[in-house]
């Protein structure tokens, strides 16, 4: 009963990238290390995507409100 209580554990913003970089990576080996950074790769696509649409809403709020007259 006591666990149905408990509320759900809060993991601050970026504690992903902060547990992987405290990963001992000697244990990894060549294939998962090349694994690990074609997944990298990915999230770095991912996140620069998400940074071009902020910026386009951006932008687009800038020319909504800061008309030039």
């Amino acid at each position: 009963m006591a666990q149905e209580d408990a509320e759900p554990v809060r993991r601050a913003r970026g504690w992903a990238i902060a547990e992987l970089s405290k990963e001992d990576l000697e244990i990894f080996g060549l294939s998962e290390l090349e694994e690990r950074i074609a997944a990298l790769q990915g999230e770095i696509a991912r996140i620069r995507a998400q940074i071009d649409k902020k910026r386009a809403g951006r932008a687009a709020a800038d020319a909504m409100f800061f008309k030039s007259s």
